[in-house]
């Protein structure tokens, strides 16, 4: 399968995670702060180029009803703009319920709030990541 960077696209944040070579599992990476469409796909760009990358994988914001709403729109578009400017695959994952994940992980962790903040991005993209490791494995 190749290693995976998956994403957690926000409208500040973009949490990165990455699989391993294998594509058996996914680790927190690190958090982009985001500035202009063009410096984000920039540094997703560099993340791609040292870590090998052969697809990307973003979190979609689907509705609890299975909608797309404005914020998933907004995720595609940049879904795409990413793939034109960097000439590789995307895919999207649906990331309903990845932040309260994320969340009953810290709680495990016992981490402490100031510390949840800094990783909250890069863990929902651990298990965005994770899913479509899991929904994909048979390919």
């Amino acid at each position: 399968m190749g290693v995976l960077l998956g994403l957690d696209v926000g409208d500040v944040r973009i949490g990165v995670a990455v699989s391993d070579v294998l594509g058996s599992g996914a680790h927190p990476l690190c958090t982009l702060t985001r500035t202009n469409r063009q410096r984000d796909i920039i540094a997703i760009g560099d993340l791609v180029s040292i870590h090998e990358v052969e697809r990307i994988v973003i979190g979609l914001p689907i509705s609890l009803d299975g909608t797309i709403g404005t914020q998933a729109e907004k995720v595609q578009k940049f879904g795409n703009r990413l793939s034109k400017g960097l000439q590789v695959p995307v895919e999207f994952q649906d990331e309903r319920f990845t932040t309260s994940d994320a969340e009953d992980i810290m709680d495990q962790l016992e981490m402490n709030p100031k510390d949840r903040k800094k990783v909250i991005d890069q863990i929902s993209a651990m298990i965005i990541l994770d899913e479509y490791l899991r929904d994909n494995s048979d390919e």
